[in-house]
């Protein structure tokens, strides 16, 4: 299941997950992150328990964005424990969305 965070649940659904995150920052206007979001949203079943996917709109939570220093878009960041593990900026092919996914966040 893909999940859209914001400033108000990013704490409880992203920083308190006790799964491994994905949060794919995006917005409505980037067409990479056009092509990255039907991905997400195809793959996150198959990782179900494992892993979280999240979207955040950088538009409309900013704010975090600058936090977490995202200067492009799509970035994905992969939060464990609260804390950034890894990050990928810009979009990917299926294939190799999954191959990420394994190695840099179940990996």
């Amino acid at each position: 299941m893909l999940m859209h965070v914001t400033g108000e649940n990013f704490q409880k659904e992203v920083l308190d997950s006790e799964t491994p995150v994905v949060v794919d920052f995006w917005a409505e206007w980037c067409p990479p992150c056009k092509f990255l979001g039907p991905i997400l949203e195809k793959v996150a079943p198959d990782y179900e328990g494992r892993v979280k996917f999240c979207k955040l709109d950088v538009d409309a939570a900013g704010e975090l964005a600058r936090r977490y220093g995202v200067m492009a878009i799509p970035t994905l960041i992969v939060f464990v424990g609260g804390e950034e593990k890894t990050r990928h900026e810009g979009a990917m092919p299926e294939a190799a969305f999954r191959q990420w996914v394994d190695a840099d966040v179940l990996g």
